[in-house]
Formats: C-alpha cells, sequence, structure tokens
C-alpha cells in the first residue's frame, strides 16, 4: 500500500513538472530578423494604403431625418476644405437606411462609375465605398448610431509615415501558448471607446508563462479564422498606448491545443494615433499584471483618444 502510495506522488510530481515545463519560449525559426522586418513592413505600407488608419479624416454620426454634406460651414457633415463643393448633397437616414442625395453637377463615383442622386448607400449590411478626388467614406454602423467614415488620401504626413517607436526585437516574448476551448458559443463582452457594450464570440482562452508566472487572455474570433487578442499589461501606465494593444495568432494546428504568442507584433489599435475611431477595449480578464516589454510603443506626434 505505502509503494502505491509513494508511486501516485511521485507520478502526480512527475506530471506536474511536465505541466510546468510545457509552456515559456516557443522556438525561433533561423529567419526570425526576417519575418519580423516584413511584418514591420506590412504594418507600415496597410497604415499609409488609401484607406489605411493614418488617412482617417473624419467620423461623422449621422441624425436620423437629412444630413447635408460638404465642405462649407454651413453643413451638418463637413468634409475638408477644398476638396468637394461647399454644399455636395445629403444623406438621408430613415429606418437604418442611408440615402444619398446629390447637388446638380457633384461627381460621386462607385468603383469608377458615377452613382446618381437619390441611390442607397447603406441598407443594413451592404455599404459601397464612395469617391470624389481624394476623399473616399462609407457608411458604418454601431449598434444604433450610423455614420460616415472619411478619408483623405492627400495626407503628406502619412506619406512620411515609417512606424511607431517599438521595443527592440526579444526572442524571449516569442512564447508557447495552451490554448483551452471554449463552450460552443461562449461570447464575452466588449466595450468600444463610445462607450458601447457588445457581445463577441470567445472561441477560448489561451494560457502563456513568462518568469515562471502563468497567465490567461480570452481570445475572439475574427473573420479570418485567427485569433484577435485585445490584451493591457503594466507598460499601458507609461512606455504603451494606456488603453492596450491589439494581436493577431494563428489558432492551433488540428489535433494541437498549442500555438505561439509573438509579443514582438502586439500593436496600437487605431485609436492610439487617429480621434475619428472605435476602437475595442480590452476586457478586465485580459488586462494582465505583466510588463510587455516587446512590440509597437505609444506613438509620438499623432493625436489619438
Amino acid at each position: 500500500m505505502k509503494k502505491l502510495f509513494l508511486f501516485v506522488v511521485l507520478s502526480t510530481l512527475f506530471f506536474a513538472g511536465c505541466e510546468r515545463t510545457e509552456l515559456g519560449k516557443a522556438p525561433v525559426p533561423d529567419n526570425y530578423e526576417q519575418i519580423i522586418e516584413e511584418w514591420k513592413q506590412n504594418r507600415v505600407e496597410t497604415l499609409k494604403a488609401p484607406t489605411g488608419w493614418l488617412r482617417l479624416a473624419g467620423m461623422f454620426i449621422l441624425e436620423e431625418g437629412e444630413n447635408t454634406f460638404g465642405s462649407g460651414e454651413d453643413v451638418d457633415v463637413r468634409f475638408p476644405e477644398n476638396k468637394i463643393d461647399r454644399y455636395a448633397g445629403s444623406f438621408i437616414l430613415e429606418d437604418g437606411k442611408v440615402k444619398m442625395d446629390l447637388q446638380d453637377g457633384v461627381e460621386i463615383t462607385h468603383n469608377g462609375e458615377q452613382i446618381s442622386s437619390g441611390k442607397i448607400i447603406y441598407d443594413g449590411e451592404n455599404a459601397p465605398e464612395l469617391e470624389h478626388g481624394d476623399l473616399h467614406w462609407f457608411v458604418i454602423q454601431r449598434q444604433d448610431l450610423f455614420a460616415i467614415r472619411l478619408y483623405n488620401k492627400d495626407n503628406e504626413k502619412a506619406d512620411e509615415f515609417t512606424g511607431f517607436p517599438r521595443y527592440e526585437k526579444d526572442e524571449n516574448w516569442r512564447l508557447k501558448a495552451r490554448f483551452k476551448p471554449n463552450p460552443e458559443g461562449s461570447q464575452i463582452i466588449i466595450l468600444n471607446v463610445l462607450n458601447q457594450a457588445e457581445p463577441i464570440n470567445s472561441p477560448g482562452v489561451l494560457e502563456f508563462e513568462v518568469d515562471g508566472e502563468r497567465y490567461t487572455i480570452d481570445a475572439l474570433s475574427s473573420a479570418d479564422g485567427r485569433l484577435f487578442l485585445i490584451v493591457g499589461d503594466e507598460t499601458n501606465r507609461s512606455e504603451t498606448y494606456q488603453a492596450g494593444r491589439y494581436m493577431y495568432i494563428d489558432p492551433p494546428e488540428k489535433g494541437s491545443n498549442y500555438t505561439v504568442i509573438d509579443f514582438n507584433k502586439i500593436y496600437n489599435p487605431p485609436c492610439a494615433y487617429n480621434t475619428h475611431t472605435t476602437c475595442q477595449l480590452p476586457p478586465p480578464q485580459n488586462r494582465l499584471d505583466l510588463a510587455i516589454t516587446a512590440g509597437e510603443m505609444r506613438p509620438v506626434d499623432w493625436e489619438g483618444l
């Protein structure tokens, strides 16, 4: 009986030891330097794109009924000066749909074709992207709010952008993570900067280890099948964006419960450098008692929320 008891104790200690050592630093590919540099360059190019976040020039909440628009001082939705007629027309919000009436002579296109006055530009699902010169816009809906999201391609500051300040690449922040699936249909409540709460699908929880301590992050679903992470940490106090940072990671391969969290790829949300955003915020359980000294740091010379 004593031998059986000793065997059970030793087995428990053995498996506990395995449990403690299976997390920690992940293997680093031979071309890791190239991987990180390519990720950084793609990030810059994405932000500088014609409809990249750096060129976002306005988010205009629509009121029910008529909302006049143009570049004049007396319109409801004021676009940049000298980029469109002072009075270009109206956005008309009725019963969750948005119609656009145009002033005679105003040319606005979708996929290169002229839009006719009176066209529905948001029907609850579809929102065609519209253009006039350097301006590009479409309707977004955030629960009961409807807004025009406007981009201005003419942006010298965006043209000159080469990246946000960031920590030096550190292979120690490339970590093994265990994925613990949630029951199908699980959701968590996520707040955004408009103080709206929304339930978001959460396929599971990621567990990882730093300096012998275990941490967890609730993962969110994304349209492309990756896991989306919204994370707050101790560096938010002074070095990184106050409201947290974002990242995407690959889910575990089929038949495995393990993946990699590479915090060298954690990045600033759009609200860190643009005031016209609707960023989601980290849920309380994703605000970690940990200083993640990796990835992008707080933007400099960019106005955020």
